[in-house]
């Protein structure tokens, strides 16, 4: 019985604990509706809230970026989404924290506060607010905090000389629209842009970024901002896998059409093959790079050397195969200075094996004994009567032997055709075959040339990017 009677007290001094909280709690709400209700009867947010006509309102200003959504080349803008840290006070809006239960602090709408109207001056899409208009933290004393998330598409010169090596130095200004600085002066909270909440970028990674007070002087006013400066560094990997590397391949490429032997028609195929793939990546980097006339980035300078480097491989190589195709046939006889430059001089230079494949014989004629009857034998072989009609015993076996004669005369004048053609034809091949070695000289004189060229050129124009992207932090 005495259990039961001390259940029943126990859930009633419960029961009466709750109702007492529901009505602290009803009676808080109550509180900071009657504060509210106060602070603003009367409320003007398009006022200045101040006591006197000259004092100033200052707001303290703080930037903290949570992205860096993209950087346009083309465009010229970088896209940021940020936190815009305000804090000021407003005289109006002060309150004792005894008179409403201790409240101190309470959130109201932004849009029924007076707001000092800090907008970003370099703003590209006509958004020049770009905040969204979140509550406001009011305090006791007056001070207002109000931190707005914000997108922004600001302006950005960019520098695409080093280009993708580059670095970018990209400014954000604020600063109040309509207000001067007699009416509403900026204090800047940090001289560092807050970056705890920083979601990383794939492309560029920002190296630093300060604010920076200043102002500018119209008549007699002057008019307080605040400028962030980001040093933004790209991260060149992506650009070097897809672009850098399939440009030097292209180029050493090139090289290789002057080691293919001349009488392959590909020569002229793969030099127009390069040519064309380099135009595409001229094409590719003109859709990032903007069109500006002031830099040249360094790859679209690489890509030109390239060009006029495939351009003249394609001229040399027209005469590389014009050389290689020329005979005495075609009316090129072989001055001596080039035998004396080409076929032996220069083969030595450039560790080329001798001009094995030439034939020389001596210089000399075929020649034959003629044949001619002997003294005193006629016309019919009979002696001392050349054109007699009389025959002597031996009258039949000298005819035999003139046939024979004839015969074997007309064998000497086959033979010595024949000779002749040999000699002829062994001459047009030997200047074949010394035009074909000419042309091979020249091959490889272009070869080393060119691959000199090449490499000296891709280090010159490459050199200052790495060093300049080496060295930054």
């Amino acid at each position: 019985m005495k259990f039961a009677v001390a259940v029943l007290w126990f859930c009633l001094a419960l029961e009466k604990a709750t109702m007492q909280d529901q009505e602290d709690f009803v009676s808080l709400a109550e509180m900071e509706d009657s504060l509210l209700r106060n602070l603003f009867r009367g409320y003007q947010k398009w006022v200045r809230p101040v006591q006197h006509a000259n004092d100033t309102i200052t707001v303290r200003f703080g930037l903290k970026i949570s992205q860096l959504v993209d950087v346009d080349e083309k465009n010229q803008l970088m896209t940021t989404n940020v936190w815009l840290w305000q804090e000021w006070v407003d005289v109006k809006l002060k309150w004792n924290p005894d008179d409403y239960g201790g409240i101190t602090s309470i959130r109201v709408p932004s849009e029924t506060i007076w707001l000092p109207d800090i907008v970003l001056y370099e703003n590209a899409d006509g958004r020049f607010e770009g905040s969204l208009m979140t509550k406001a933290i009011v305090r006791w004393d007056g001070t207002i905090t109000w931190t707005p998330p914000a997108s922004y598409k600001s302006s950005c010169t960019m520098d695409v000389t080093f280009f993708p090596f580059d670095r970018q130095n990209c400014s954000m200004k604020f600063g109040s629209w309509t207000y001067d600085g007699n009416m509403v002066d900026l204090v800047l909270v940090d001289h560092y842009v807050d970056r705890k909440d920083f979601f990383d970028n794939g492309e560029w990674e920002i190296l630093n970024a300060t604010g920076v007070k200043g102002s500018r002087r119209d008549g007699v006013y002057w008019y307080p901002f605040i400028t962030y400066s980001f040093i933004l560094k790209r991260l060149p990997l992506f650009y070097t896998l897809f672009l850098i590397i399939p440009c030097l391949g292209l180029s050493f490429l090139t090289v290789l059409v002057f080691y293919l032997p001349s009488d392959e028609g590909e020569k002229l195929s793969l030099s127009t093959s390069v040519l064309v793939s380099l135009t595409v990546f001229l094409l590719v980097i003109e859709e990032i790079i903007p069109s500006s006339s002031k830099v040249i980035p360094l790859i679209g300078e690489y890509l030109l050397f390239i060009m006029i480097f495939v351009t003249f491989s394609i001229i040399v190589t027209v005469f590389v195969i014009n050389v290689h195709h020329r005979s005495s046939a075609t009316y090129h006889p072989m001055a001596p200075w080039v035998k004396s430059l080409f076929l032996q001089r220069l083969p030595r230079l450039l560790c080329m094996r001798g001009h094995t494949d030439r034939y020389h014989y001596p210089d000399f004629e075929m020649r034959s004994p003629e044949l001619k009857p002997r003294r005193g034998v006629g016309r019919r072989g009979v002696p001392g009567h050349s054109g007699g009609q009389q025959r002597g015993p031996l009258g039949g076996k000298e005819d035999e032997n003139q046939a024979w004669l004839a015969m074997l005369e007309k064998a000497t004048n086959s033979v010595r055709y024949i000779s002749r053609h040999i000699k002829k034809e062994h001459f047009i091949r030997e200047v074949v075959q010394d035009w074909k070695f000419v042309a091979q000289v020249l091959d490889r004189i272009f070869l080393w040339a060119f691959l000199t060229v090449s490499i000296l050129g891709t280090v010159l124009i490459f050199t200052p990017a790495l060093q300049m992207y080496l060295s930054s932090p």
